[in-house]
């Protein structure tokens, strides 16, 4: 990009007007609602399997193989759906591919629901685990490109608190359904259609949503874009908005950032090495191996299996609770020093976790609920400082003319951690007990907190656009105070 364009980009950026209170903000609601059904949807599928499991495993006779395939499956196919449908998204815009997500989040879940054995089972997670994937990766971008900049934080946030909240969701419906129905033959068929609902109002609702206005511009629809930013923005602030979009657009129309040219930038080299590191980072928290098989570790140490479907209702409470406060604070808190923080903590969890274990060894009255306690811990650690902040960071530092390919190969490696995870973790367990795991989730914390201090850049309180200048000019990975200059 030329220096003219670079400063043209800047100036356009500082002269938009301040961001006031208005109607385009219940329209933005409206949007963010809507459209996080497809997060909702991915916390649900990826929490359902926590209680839903050991009735299913029953019913069509798992072995333990089957089991981590039938839990890992959805994973495998999120990787895939992350990498494959950032680029439909781009050939056939954010709506239309949020749109065909709900159709397979709905045959999917139809699928799971009807499986008469474990091969359409694990079919049918796999079809879910495509729509998860491409959610994960669809859906932050199009709340990121909607959003004013000054709060697009707290918007693409809001996808991430969907969903713990359908996890959430997930624990207590399975609570409930585990308690008053336990007994009952095909009872996680119930667990399982809950989710049919919410695909449908996602189908139906993505029919009255706007398109993104940076694909609209970016693929030569002016008009409509112009008219998408003024109901999104103040009156004044949509044709700025604009100019400074088709600004960028104009300038690098001839660069087609296909995977060889990202590879042989070295500045878009490094900054999808940082989306890669974050994602693959994030898992190795091994967050979501609690959310996969939080009742196995609370029954491993010390809770009943009843006792343990109930107790792991608060770790999805305190997800919630932190993904809340998380999202407070995204639009006013260094992204870096959320991550540095929250790595902090979390390695310490796991730490407390491992010493925990090794203190209170089984048997000991107190060992299930000190876990529980240091459990619930570490997730409202990762949630209140991690989670929202990734997928927030992930959604906004690649530029537009890679911002596909970029979210979709960092999404595809982070969705493969978390295969690797969850098809192992049971044998992980098993083999090193909940003191030898959370010891290794802690080395591997560690390692997280040395990357983010010397690799990832800030990105809060910049618009996309500039964004863009810093990442492809590399002036983003310079201190701050250099940067300034």
């Amino acid at each position: 990009m030329s220096q003219s364009a670079r400063n043209s980009g800047s100036t356009a950026a500082s002269a938009l007007p301040t961001l006031m209170p208005g109607p385009y903000r219940k329209r933005l609601g409206v949007v963010a609602l809507i459209a996080t059904l497809g997060g909702l949807l991915f916390g649900y599928d990826t929490g359902v399997i926590n209680g839903a499991l050991g009735p299913m495993s029953a019913e069509l006779g798992l072995t333990p193989l089957t089991e981590g395939l039938v839990t890992a499956s959805l994973l495998l196919g999120a990787a895939i759906g992350a990498v494959t449908l950032g680029r439909v998204a781009d050939a056939w815009g954010r709506r239309s591919t949020i749109t065909l997500l709900s159709v397979l989040f709905f045959v999917g879940a139809l699928t799971c629901v009807l499986a008469p054995n474990v091969e359409v089972m694990i079919t049918g997670r796999f079809i879910l685990g495509i729509a998860v994937g491409g959610a994960s990766t669809v859906v932050p971008v199009f709340l990121a490109e909607l959003a004013p900049y000054e709060i697009r934080g707290s918007l693409a946030g809001r996808n991430e608190l969907a969903i713990v909240v359908g996890q959430l969701a997930a624990f207590v419906i399975n609570a409930i359904i585990g308690v008053v129905w336990g007994e009952q033959e095909g009872v996680w068929r119930i667990m399982l259609s809950i989710q049919l609902v919410p695909a449908l109002a996602l189908f139906i609702g993505m029919f009255r949503m706007p398109e993104s206005p940076r694909w609209l511009a970016d693929n030569g629809h002016h008009e409509k874009a112009l008219k998408v930013l003024s109901e999104l923005r103040p009156a004044e602030r949509a044709e700025l908005e604009l100019a400074q979009i088709e600004q960028i657009r104009n300038e690098e129309e001839s660069e087609k950032l296909n995977w060889k040219s990202v590879l042989a930038d070295k500045w878009l080299r490094r900054i999808l090495l940082v989306g890669i590191g974050l994602g693959v980072a994030q898992q190795f928290t091994g967050i979501n191996s609690i959310m996969y098989y939080g009742q196995e570790v609370l029954t491993e140490s010390g809770f009943s299996k009843s006792a343990a479907l109930i107790a792991n209702i608060a770790p999805g409470m305190i997800a919630v609770v932190g993904g809340i406060i998380a999202v407070s604070i995204m639009d006013r808190f260094s992204r870096r020093k959320t991550f540095l923080i929250g790595f902090a903590l979390t390695t310490t969890c796991h730490l407390l976790i491992g010493i925990a274990s090794i203190v209170l060894p089984v048997g000991n009255p107190l060992r299930p609920f000190v876990i529980l306690l240091l459990v619930v811990a570490f997730v409202g650690s990762m949630q209140t400082f991690l989670n929202v902040a990734v997928w927030v960071t992930l959604s906004e530092i690649f530029p537009l003319k890679m911002r596909a390919f970029g979210m979709g190969v960092s999404v595809f490696c982070l969705w493969m951690a978390n295969f690797f995870l969850g098809l192992y973790f049971p044998s992980l367990i098993a083999a090193v007990s909940i003191t030898g795991t959370f010891f290794v989730f802690a080395l591997l914390g560690a390692l997280s907190l040395l990357f983010v201090f010397k690799w990832v850049p800030e990105t809060r309180g910049r618009t996309l656009e500039q964004l863009e200048e810093e990442v492809t000019t590399g002036t983003i990975f310079l201190p701050a105070n250099l940067r300034a200059n």
